[in-house]
């Protein structure tokens, strides 16, 4: 009975749903990868012995190297959300329609990149210019992040604005006031997630001096905000 209970419990179901996406297993083993990253330069800092640092040193790389393999071909996707932006010219304010566009191109950008230097990754083809390949990878997910980021602070711009017209003594004011605040509150998350997220090719490009520990943890953060968004999509 109690066994029924827990098989046939709904979270057991939403989390089957979950792991069934290749999102949420990528955001999954992203947040892995992350905080054993971090967790790898404390031990490190903290004068631990190799033997106990080597297991987050291998999780870093080994899931690194699982999503990339995770991501191949994905690039066509964002290539696709691209055009698409740039074509809806109706539904979408002009600024926030072209950093739509930068967005989408710089993820395209950077999944090519980097899915060509996967086989030198996985040790199966060496390539000479793989370093090269990653390091512009690096620059288009920069890239992509910055609009992504404009966007953000764009849109909570525009929020207040909005919210500065509604009448909150009224029913559908308080109805536009909360729905303002929704938008305000998802927007200002994925603020929080760009921002961490561009401490990660910003440290590999050499635009800051962001030692592991602190990469890591934005790393973690952004992936934990990346797994709540995909778990309730997947609700």
């Amino acid at each position: 009975m109690t066994a029924d209970a827990l098989v046939y419990h709904p979270t057991v179901s939403h989390y089957l749903r979950f792991v069934a996406t290749t999102v949420g297993r990528d955001k999954l083993l992203r947040t892995l990868q992350y905080f054993s990253r971090f967790y790898a330069w404390y031990l490190f800092r903290t004068n631990s012995p190799t033997w106990l640092i080597a297991p987050f040193e291998a999780i870093k790389k080994q899931f690194a190297l699982t999503r990339k393999a995770l991501r191949l071909g994905k690039n066509v996707e964002h290539f696709k959300a691209a055009a698409a932006a740039m074509d809806d010219t109706k539904s979408r304010d002009e600024f926030l329609r072209y950093c739509a566009v930068g967005r989408q191109l710089g993820y395209a950008m950077y999944l090519s990149f980097d899915m060509a230097t996967y086989l030198d990754a996985a040790g199966i083809w060496k390539l000479e210019t793989a370093k090269r390949l990653q390091k512009e990878a690096y620059r288009a997910w920069f890239v992509g992040l910055l609009f992504n980021t404009m966007a953000g602070v764009y849109t909570l711009w525009g929020l207040r604005q909005r919210e500065q017209g509604v009448n909150k003594t009224d029913g559908e004011g308080v109805v536009e006031s909360k729905k303002i605040q929704r938008e305000r509150n998802a927007t200002n998350l994925q603020l929080i997630s760009d921002v961490c997220d561009l401490t990660i090719p910003g440290s590999a490009l050499g635009y800051t001096n962001l030692d592991d520990g602190i990469v890591g943890l934005a790393g973690t953060m952004s992936s934990l905000i990346s797994v709540w968004a995909t778990w309730k999509k997947t609700a």
